[in-house]
């Protein structure tokens, strides 16, 4: 049965995987056993996507990221280089606690993970949010906010386009209006 989606033939994909037409693997990358791979996703070099991983369609995750079980990563996600996720909040080797004690990491919708930026099991970072390169998100992160910084704070709201908004709440680079909600920025009708 042909394939309609690439491996690059260094990478190693378990049993029962499902990997969805358009998406490309490259070089050293595995995906193990009950991952779940969207559309027209873009694995770089060096992934590692762990046992019954979900990633939705269109998701970018570039080289040395490893996703691992116990983070969803939504459609339209962008994971930048070596990006950490982390699974377990007291990890020990001597006394592992296994997937049971793994806590759920959500990536929402649309959302940007900087280069070496690190994600601590447990939150949810909101749609179109953008969190800076190097930055150790500890807590959740509401919809459009820029997360900058160790911990990460919010330092500013940002488009869906990408475009930093300081002050309104209108996007300087396509023009888009948001209102302040609990969830962070809806846009306006």
């Amino acid at each position: 049965m042909e394939k309609d989606y690439y491996v690059h033939p260094s990478s190693y994909i378990d049993e029962d995987v499902e990997i969805g037409e358009g998406t490309k693997i490259w070089y050293f990358s595995h995906v193990q056993s009950g991952a779940r791979i969207g559309r027209y996703c873009n694995l770089g070099q060096n992934v590692n996507v762990a046992n019954r991983v979900r990633i939705g369609d269109h998701v970018k995750i570039q080289n040395n990221v490893s996703v691992y079980e116990g983070v969803e990563l939504e459609d339209y996600v962008f994971c930048g280089p070596s990006c950490v996720f982390t699974n377990d909040l007291t990890p020990k080797c001597l006394n592992p606690k296994g997937p049971a004690g793994y806590l759920k990491t959500l990536v929402k919708y649309g959302a940007s993970i900087g280069a070496n930026a690190t994600i601590v099991c447990g939150h949810t970072i909101g749609k179109h949010a953008m969190i800076a390169a190097g930055a150790v998100v500890t807590k959740n992160v509401k919809d459009h906010a820029l997360m900058a910084g160790v911990p990460a704070k919010r330092i500013a709201w940002v488009c869906q386009c990408g475009g930093i908004m300081r002050g309104e709440l209108n996007c300087p680079e396509c023009g888009r209006r948001y209102v302040e909600t609990e969830a962070g920025l809806a846009e306006k009708d």
